[in-house]
């Protein structure tokens, strides 16, 4: 099997795998968007129930993700869908999440379970999945007929359990933390090198889920220091993104992808890209690549300006309050510069059917 198959074949699971729910991703990101207007301009209170409810369902969107994940995953990999439902309960049970989410760590089976983010988290659940296929044929084939329904799952999550939270889980992680050592180790060199390299990847991080980790870093410079410097370098990839995914909607000849790919790059505008990533830019390898240069140009931009935010947001022109202050223009060019880009790269050199 050549490399181009090969290629083919990932971009497809990608795209089976996150399609089905990005008209939920993408109604998620409207309400949340319109709900942080109505916020802003005072029409609507954030302590008030009707804010929280519908916060609630915008945001448990992204913060459930796995359970719909592990739903499509299993389609994509012909594993037991209900028996994959059971690793994000696992996953995301409270009593689990409290500790894991907060740095603390466990024991199980004579190992101890590192700390990781579950919540909106894209790598566990998908890899879990996969490997859930792989142990669902032996038991399939050997178990008999009278017992499988209770020992398929029981035998399947013995297996697949220790796997998501010793090795999975802490994945997506891993790769957060090892990047922003890497990070701070460029910026402390040079910060517009710094602003180009969050730039380019922040948003594979994304369609990963490893961008959580980088969170925490955040959210500790705003407590200590009063402001933060890595969120603002992440506003032209955002842009980037949205710019690409412009392009390829005014390129596409089939009339529901270009429908698609226009509501994609509409809610990547408001500060929301999974939906451009997964159903638009990340399947045609281009776009994505095209979106991510935008990002480190429009990084670089940010990173020259020492923009800072004063609190924790991601960057968008819906959050961009919080981003008021030094390098505040600069920061405004990274968005356009970012999506132009995005766009004209992905216009100009971006065919259909590569």
């Amino acid at each position: 099997m050549n490399s181009n198959t090969t290629g083919k074949k990932i971009v497809d699971a990608i795209s089976g795998i996150f399609l089905p729910i990005i008209n939920l991703i993408t109604a998620a990101s409207i309400i949340k968007s319109i709900l942080i207007l109505l916020a802003a301009g005072n029409f609507l209170s954030k302590d008030g129930g009707t804010y929280r409810i519908f916060f609630a369902v915008s945001d448990g969107v992204f913060f459930f993700m796995p359970f719909m994940l592990a739903i499509t995953s299993a389609k994509q990999f012909k594993a037991d869908p209900f028996i994959a439902m059971m690793i994000p309960f696992a996953c995301l049970y409270p009593a689990i999440g409290d500790i894991l989410e907060n740095g603390k760590t466990f024991d199980f089976l004579c190992f101890t379970v590192p700390s990781a983010v579950y919540h909106s988290s894209v790598i566990p659940v998908v890899l879990a999945v996969g490997f859930l296929h792989f142990i669902e044929i032996p038991c399939d084939r050997w178990i008999p007929d009278a017992i499988k329904g209770f020992m398929k799952p029981i035998l399947s999550m013995i297996i697949v359990l220790p796997f998501t939270f010793l090795v999975f889980g802490p994945a997506g992680t891993w790769i957060g933390s090892i990047l922003t050592k890497a990070f701070f180790a460029i910026y402390n060199f040079n910060p517009i090198a710094a602003g180009a390299f969050m730039g380019a990847i922040i948003q594979p991080l994304v369609a990963i889920g490893a961008h959580w980790a980088i969170v925490p870093v955040a959210l500790n410079n705003i407590a200590d220091h009063g402001y933060d410097i890595i969120m603002p370098l992440l506003a032209g990839a955002v842009y980037g993104q949205a710019g690409a995914a412009l392009a390829v909607g005014l390129k596409e000849k089939i009339k529901e992808k270009k429908t698609v790919a226009f509501q994609s790059c509409f809610t990547a505008c408001l500060g929301v890209t999974e939906p451009a990533l997964y159903a638009v830019n990340l399947p045609r390898v281009m776009p994505m690549i095209f979106g991510c240069v935008g990002g480190a140009i429009g990084g670089a931009i940010t990173g020259y300006a020492g923009t800072r935010c004063i609190s924790f947001a991601f960057p968008s022109i819906m959050t961009s309050v919080a981003f008021v202050g030094q390098g505040f223009v600069l920061f405004l060019l990274s968005m356009a510069v970012g999506f132009a880009a995005g766009f004209l790269l992905t216009i100009n050199f971006y065919k259909e059917n590569q």
